[in-house]
């Protein structure tokens, strides 16, 4: 008999069920299960970072049991109507932190040099390529990553007014703190008590309107993300103490409906690529001069007995509840491919005819 403790040795997707955490810290016990496409904020306060988010999948079908199917208002807004996915953030820093050190991306505590794909070089060059050629890493590393700056990785970004004088920031003493200590959830800021209802929209508010002026930043979100490619500019931002920012981040190609990644010219599913060990794909906001750690949020895909452990702690109810939406989810995901829900090389500014670069050093 299979084991199907094993994702590979499964016959259908609908055997897994996803996950989400989040938390300040790489530490699990530091997290707490994301409330997905839910109306409820989740805000936690570092030593250097006061930090909201919500996550929004389109279709989901995970835990908790009791999340809508999707946010109807979010993925039937410009820009976000292919979108499968939204990690959205509003964050207000306590120290200053140079916008050169804030990164954005996935990290893993282990090796994957055993379980990459056939194709992966050519996938992650054509990420770098088409979708954010800021992106730096190494997935052969004994712990792979890929991180780009988050001022050019980010899809939308928001600058907001002062909203915390500087004197009322509770900011690091300079000693050291262990990985658990001053790290704790809260409730929610009074600018980010409904943050779960927000779409963030590209631009400005207050004197953030100002801050974006004086430094030349483009109104538009890809002139924007381009605009800080450039060392210079990048080099010249600041994330304020007391300032408020809000980001939205995601993407048409990671469906977690299906498990697949779809990028133009190259599909996987990527059950039959992880073990369980490598059934977490996490999302880290750190600093990559100090190596401090603002944000983890972490898409675990849950299978054999961690699922039934979840669904014990969580309750079950909605695989079969929901099986209908998941039909008409994988009908529509089906149709999008032949459809409007296909990707728009307009969309991302790029020509789909032009080769992609052969090798990393072909890609600017």
């Amino acid at each position: 008999m299979a084991d199907q403790s094993n994702p590979s040795n499964a016959s259908h997707y609908s055997q897994y069920r996803l996950r989400v955490t989040a938390g300040p810290t790489y530490n699990p016990s530091t997290h707490k299960t994301v409330p997905v496409n839910a109306s409820k904020t989740l805000t936690f306060e570092t030593p250097s970072i006061i930090l909201s988010l919500c996550v929004r999948i389109r279709h989901f079908t995970g835990f908790p049991s009791d999340s809508p199917v999707t946010a109807e208002k979010y993925f039937t807004t410009d820009p976000h109507k292919y979108d499968q996915y939204s990690i959205s953030f509003s964050f207000i820093p306590k120290i200053d932190i140079p916008g050169e050190d804030l990164v954005f991306g996935n990290d893993f505590d282990r090796p994957l040099r055993d379980r990459l794909p056939p194709g992966a070089n050519h996938a992650l060059r054509i990420v770098k390529w088409w979708i954010d050629p800021g992106l730096d890493g190494d997935m052969y590393a004994d712990k792979p990553y890929l991180y780009g700056p988050a001022l050019s990785s980010w899809n939308i970004l928001r600058i907001g007014d002062h909203v915390i004088p500087k004197d009322q920031l509770q900011t690091p003493s300079g000693e050291e703190h262990s990985d658990d200590d001053k790290h704790e959830w809260k409730a929610p800021h009074a600018s980010a008590e409904d943050f779960h209802d927000t779409i963030v929209e590209e631009g400005c508010e207050g004197s953030g309107c100002e801050l974006r002026s004086s430094l030349s930043i483009p109104a538009d979100s890809a002139a924007r993300k381009k605009h800080f490619l450039t060392a210079s500019n990048l080099s010249g931002f600041t994330f304020e103490a007391g300032r408020l920012y809000q980001a939205d981040f995601g993407n048409p190609y990671l469906d977690f409906n299906d498990f697949s990644l779809k990028l133009p010219g190259f599909n996987l599913n990527v059950v039959g690529y992880i073990d369980s060990k490598t059934h977490e794909l996490r999302y880290t906001l750190k600093n990559r001069r100090t190596g401090e750690v603002y944000a983890v949020v972490v898409f675990t895909l849950l299978f054999g007995e961690e699922l039934a452990q979840a669904e014990q702690e969580h309750g079950g109810a909605n695989v079969e509840d929901k099986a209908e939406e998941r039909s008409i989810a994988n009908t529509e995901h089906a149709t999008a491919k032949d459809g409007p829900g296909t990707i728009d090389p307009a969309k991302d500014k790029k020509d789909a005819t032009e080769t992609i670069p052969e090798d990393e050093d072909d890609i600017d």
